[in-house]
């Protein structure tokens, strides 16, 4: 059995709360392949992938944190759907609808979704056929889920992989649980002599900050006329595919490159519906070193616009600038600190952390506008059926703040940029997504 580190279960938690699900969507030809023979080929593959080989186990007395344990892929996590129309606009609706689900990890931690005969994509293919990894983010984190497509639409099945958990028999729950209480003094014994560790490292960063040795946090952001409060009651999507070239100015990375044309559709569509934007913001998750046992490795960065700068040049240079100071001062060491506190944090008060925190409401200063997710996901080698990968894109989760996100995703030759949006809060998808393709056309000559 494997347990779950803190940062793994919290995102296990938050699923109960919220659709935090991952969705790596890949668009192939169509294959000559019937679809059993696919979904046989697709299913030995997944069997030979460790980490799509396990469930949880959860500890109902709460002690303990969840497991996980070997689980054979069952047939059915294999789904094909098949649609009355099969144009792309008819499978941009249905993916709206299928990022509105979520998986049970403690049943089985991931599906995968086939859309077969899809006309008129992005791509030149009379048909393509898109393929959706849908994966609970207690399992992986975006470089692990990529990690996984790799292994599965890749030409070498056996890469390398975290070892598979062994078995163990039920009735070891009962056990776990009692260590789990006897260990839960100690466990708060250490909690607070880190938190005290941490206090001091704060105050050791907050000196270097002072001194100019570390870059300053970022600053927060009032709310917008984006992240108004309320439910989600419908999720649209959108994919604009671009050959790499576009995102590719000296001396800038894609991420930034991006992140620009973001800020200049973000302005622009603000004021075309008659809203003032003096300051935006973006969150962008970032990777940072395996840290052992633990899936999710990354941080999220408060990335400034540059709302203020109207020139595409000046403006990709200080977002740039921005985006490289938050990394330097979010892979600093004393912000391990932190997380060597959660590492100890017994698993009863960080299940209640989660369950109380307010995520259904607005706070008064937030980190970013909007979030900006950006994957490389390797060269374009992948097949499936024999049949060439296109391109792949992905969608960030909405939630309570965000009601639109974005996905910078490259593969080979392409770059493709997601759009995720609450078409309560963005009705006009397509109007902002004509407003980012004409960014993007203006920061790459402004390159």
């Amino acid at each position: 059995m494997i347990p779950l580190a803190p940062p793994d279960a919290t995102m296990y938690w938050l699923s109960r709360r919220t659709r935090n699900d991952q969705f790596l969507l890949y668009c192939f030809a169509e294959s000559a392949w019937g679809t059993t023979r696919l979904c046989d080929a697709v299913a030995r593959r997944c069997a030979a992938i460790p980490e799509l080989r396990v469930r949880l186990r959860v500890d109902p007395t709460g002690l303990s944190y969840p497991v996980w344990v070997p689980a054979e892929p069952h047939p059915g996590r294999i789904v094909t759907h098949r649609l009355d129309r099969t144009h792309w606009p008819d499978l941009l609706t249905a993916l709206g609808r299928l990022l509105d689900s979520g998986v049970d990890p403690a049943v089985h931690p991931w599906r995968l979704h086939l859309f077969r005969g899809i006309r008129d994509s992005p791509v030149p293919d009379p048909l393509v056929t898109v393929v959706v990894l849908q994966i609970s983010h207690a399992l992986v984190d975006g470089r692990g889920a990529s990690r996984i497509a790799r292994a599965l639409f890749g030409g070498d099945p056996d890469i390398a992989m975290p070892p598979a958990a062994r078995m163990a028999p039920r009735s070891r729950i009962a056990p776990r649980a009692l260590r789990g209480g006897l260990a839960l003094p100690p466990a708060v014994a250490r909690t607070l002599r880190r938190g005290f560790a941490a206090g001091r490292a704060r105050t050791q960063l907050a000196e270097l900050t002072a001194a100019g040795r570390v870059p300053p946090p970022a600053s927060g952001y009032p709310p917008g006329p984006l992240n108004a409060p309320g439910e989600i009651t419908g999720r649209a999507v959108r994919m604009l595919v671009f050959p790499a070239r576009d995102f590719r100015i000296p001396g800038y990375s894609v991420t930034a490159v991006g992140l620009t044309a973001i800020s200049f559709a973000l302005e622009r569509y603000l004021r075309d519906r008659g809203e003032e934007a003096t300051r935006l913001g973006a969150q962008v998750p970032m990777a940072i070193p395996p840290r052992p046992g633990v899936r999710n490795n990354y941080r999220s960065l408060g990335v400034d616009l540059a709302i203020g700068e109207n020139d595409p040049a000046l403006r990709v240079t200080a977002i740039a600038a921005d985006l490289a100071a938050r990394r330097k001062r979010a892979l600093h060491p004393l912000l391990d600190a932190q997380d060597t506190v959660t590492a100890v944090l017994p698993p009863v008060l960080l299940r209640q952390d989660v369950r109380n925190y307010p995520i259904d409401t607005v706070p008064a200063e937030i980190t970013g506008h909007t979030v900006v997710s950006s994957v490389n996901r390797g060269p374009a080698d992948l097949s499936f059926g024999e049949a060439p990968v296109r391109f792949t894109g992905g969608f960030p989760a909405l939630g309570a703040v965000m009601h639109i996100t974005h996905g910078i995703h490259g593969l080979g030759e392409t770059v493709t940029l997601s759009l995720h949006a609450d078409i309560a809060v963005v009705p006009d998808l397509d109007t902002y997504a004509d407003h980012l393709r004409a960014a993007v056309r203006d920061v790459r000559r402004a390159g």
